[in-house]
């Protein structure tokens, strides 16, 4: 029984990761030759790798909407917005990234560093002294620092130069940045952050909590990946 779950978990993790590795490399070249159909092609991946799971399953309705998503792609290729709305997925996610865990900081919730404390290693983990402080400090700086990096995007994306949203309105950039420097900090540079906040917080933690043990950083890795569709709908344990 225990190998068969295993089995399902690793199934379930299972992401077309060519696709991820794809997409930085179209949304760059994309941005940088303003080539619209690199951009598509890049939205296009996107979109499969966000609905990959779905799609596996074969039902009609998933397919339906993959379908429809690139009708709409197709639309903005024609009015020449698909650079525009590419550069704006790094936003949206950060975005949404900032509210899931702001979310949780409300009097009387847990917030959501606790919530993976609990699927990942256990309620216990969380009863021990100083981690559940921790977790909400730790929630508390995600939601700082992903609203901080949405509004630097936001006005990257609006100030480039050529190519902005300030640009596209014939408006004066006050604080012009270059496309290339724009583009490659969207596309690679705002991910970057993202995975060097992450390991530094496991090196400071482990640091930080030195009198407790502590899962081996790939072990922990391994664990969030399978729980985290769970943790976002709000569900602490997975069977």
């Amino acid at each position: 029984m225990h190998t068969h779950v295993m089995s399902a978990d690793r199934r379930a993790g299972v992401r077309p990761l060519p696709l991820l590795l794809a997409y930085p490399v179209l949304a760059i070249a994309g941005a940088i030759s303003q080539r619209q159909w690199l951009s598509m092609a890049a939205l296009a991946l996107l979109l499969s790798l966000l609905l990959w799971p779905a799609l596996r399953s074969r039902r009609p309705l998933p397919w339906a909407v993959w379908l429809g998503l690139l009708v709409a792609l197709a639309w903005l290729d024609l009015r020449g917005l698909a650079a525009l709305a590419l550069g704006a997925v790094p936003l949206l996610i950060n975005l949404l990234l900032a509210w899931l865990f702001g979310r949780t900081l409300r009097h009387g919730q847990q917030p959501l560093v606790a919530h993976f404390i609990e699927a990942i290693e256990g309620a216990p983990r969380l009863a021990l002294p100083g981690i559940a402080r921790y977790a909400r400090q730790l929630t508390v700086f995600w939601t700082w620092l992903l609203a901080g990096q949405a509004l630097l995007l936001g006005t990257m994306l609006l100030c480039q130069v050529p190519g902005g949203v300030l640009a596209r309105l014939g408006l004066h950039s006050p604080w012009p940045v270059a496309q290339a420097w724009v583009q490659a900090y969207v596309h690679a540079g705002a991910y970057l952050l993202l995975v060097a906040a992450f390991v530094l917080e496991y090196a400071f933690r482990r640091w930080h909590l030195r009198h407790l043990p502590h899962l081996r950083l790939h072990a922990f890795l391994h664990r969030l990946a399978l729980r985290w569709p769970q943790l976002i709908r709000g569900r602490n344990r997975v069977p």
